[in-house]
């Protein structure tokens, strides 16, 4: 059985600012980054543990996967069989703010 993916309103904030940046420079570099993102966050409707635990997250709860030089955070909720996308954010930036 697939998990369901839930976007957080600021990781959606945070999809659409990194593309929207990208193409201020690059509209088809934007599009690809667009559907790279997309598709690395339905692969985790496969594979939801696919993504380490992101080790600073003293819960042990939140994984991150990459993409392009972002960082996609997000958790699994086994029971539910949900995943909730919290967090996008460049590589390049310091580390998260999470949700609790």
């Amino acid at each position: 059985m697939d998990f369901e993916i839930d976007w957080t309103e600021s990781a959606l904030q945070d999809f659409e600012d990194a593309v929207l940046y990208v193409a201020r420079h690059n509209a088809s570099a934007a599009e690809q980054l667009r559907l790279d993102m997309l598709d690395s966050v339905e692969t985790l409707t496969r594979f939801p543990f696919f993504g380490p635990v992101y080790e600073r997250d003293r819960s042990g709860r939140t994984r991150e996967i990459a993409c392009r030089g972002y960082r996609i955070f997000y958790r699994v909720d086994q029971t539910d069989h949900r995943i909730q996308i919290l967090v996008i954010q460049h590589g390049s930036r310091r580390e998260p703010r999470l949700p609790r």
